[in-house]
């Protein structure tokens, strides 16, 4: 997780396991990640719901959240050792670049291993 805190304004990041719901690796501070993780966990099911009942066959790749002072990114993770992982990061907005936020969680999905 420590790549993640290296991207421009990163506040906290997490590794969970979508299926259970837990959190496998947490760094930064100043947010709850164990409850961010909890409730974005909800977040990506509920959106795989409604792709299935849209008989969407296609994957997420992330999910954006824009708050008024935050930007929070889910980056379902693609490596086939990796089903069921997301990365989630919390982003200062006023200290961050979304396209090249996206872009570095990206990267460091790719060379995630796990």
């Amino acid at each position: 997780m420590t790549s993640v805190m290296s991207i421009e304004g990163a506040i906290g990041a997490a590794l969970v396991d979508y299926d259970s719901g837990m959190t496998l690796a947490t760094a930064g501070s100043g947010i709850d990640l164990e409850v961010a993780a909890a409730g974005n966990t909800e977040v990506v099911r509920a959106k795989m719901r409604v792709m299935d009942s849209l008989g969407l066959n296609d994957k997420i790749e992330d999910i954006l959240i824009t708050l008024g002072s935050q930007i929070h990114l889910i980056r379902l993770v693609t490596a086939p050792n990796g089903h069921g992982l997301f990365i989630y990061v919390a982003l200062d907005r006023g200290r961050s670049n979304l396209a090249m936020a996206r872009r570095q969680l990206q990267g460091v999905e790719q060379a995630l291993e796990i």
